[in-house]
């Protein structure tokens, strides 16, 4: 399979070169000819434009800074679109949006080109090791095609779905990182400022129930059923523990917009006299706002 690569910064550089390692040929392109350098000296041909990488290429892969560079690229003046063959396999491994990505798939399709959203996660070390998941979504039969391809970027790879599913999960990873990092401010901030040395509170925490264990392990069996057993943490204690912390923090003048949400949402439970019920319970409400319930989701 030859390869048309576009974008080789600190992510798409080490995912390229992972790529040609595997065995598949490769033309590269980049705005700046010099950051190819490792990869071209690897057994990669340097290409003059995204058109010139794409051009008798079966499988192209952008990966680029912004939604906008990456649609520039596919569909702009020397770009892919004009170049792809009917039987080309379009892969973006951007992190983008997914209007963007809608746009692709619908502007490519039109010229009988297989568009799939690809994004990584992993980091920078995490693309230089390979160890990498790999989150795709697009035409199941493109994806098996290309899976070879994958499974050099990437030591977990898998199928999201539809078009759009890739970007959706790993969206959904990002923010769900940056809401875990906020959170772990605010506790960390008020802790201190309550007197405790920061390697202290730190182990304290991860020692603890929700510190040691996965923060998704529940969420491989999903119930709606709260009700209250002999291993019960009813949710009136929990609120009570939250509404001391947050109590941490307003006595210290520590900000946390976060945990005081997170204390509004447990009294408007409380007052549906959910208090017996499991801790968990209190994720009825979102689902009751989002008209979403993850009990049932396929």
């Amino acid at each position: 399979m030859k390869v048309g690569w576009i974008g080789v910064g600190n992510m798409g550089k080490p995912m390229a070169a992972h790529v040609l390692r595997a065995g598949f040929g490769m033309k590269v392109h980049d705005l700046n000819q010099e950051a190819a350098a490792d990869v071209l000296e690897a057994g990669a041909v340097w290409a003059a434009s995204p058109a010139e990488a794409t051009a008798g290429s079966d499988l192209v892969i952008t990966c680029l800074p912004m939604p906008h560079h990456v649609e520039a690229v596919g569909l702009g003046d020397d770009g892919i679109i004009g170049a792809a063959q009917a039987d080309t396999i379009v892969v973006d491994c951007s992190t983008n949006s997914l209007d963007v990505v809608k746009r692709l798939h619908s502007a490519y399709a039109e010229q009988g080109i297989r568009f799939l959203d690809v994004p990584v996660s992993g980091g920078v070390i995490g693309a230089q090791r390979r160890d990498l998941c790999v989150m795709a979504g697009g035409d199941e039969e493109a994806y098996q095609q290309i899976k070879p391809v994958l499974d050099a970027m990437g030591d977990k790879v898998m199928y999201c779905g539809p078009i759009g599913n890739g970007t959706v999960c790993k969206l959904s990873h990002q923010l769900f990182g940056s809401i875990m990092r906020h959170g772990s401010y605010e506790v960390l901030t008020a802790g201190v400022a309550a007197g405790v040395p920061l390697d202290t509170l730190v182990a304290a925490i991860s020692q603890g129930v929700s510190g040691k264990n996965p923060p998704f392990e529940n969420w491989k069996r999903p119930t709606n059923d709260f009700k209250a057993d002999e291993l019960t943490f009813y949710l009136e204690l929990a609120a009570k523990d939250v509404r001391l912390a947050n109590q941490i923090g307003r006595n210290h003048g520590v900000p946390m917009e976060l945990a005081n949400l997170v204390e509004q949402r447990m009294i408007d439970a409380l007052n549906r006299g959910w208090g017996k019920m499991k801790a968990e319970a209190v994720m009825m409400l979102q689902q009751e706002r989002s008209n979403v319930d993850l009990s049932t989701a396929p």
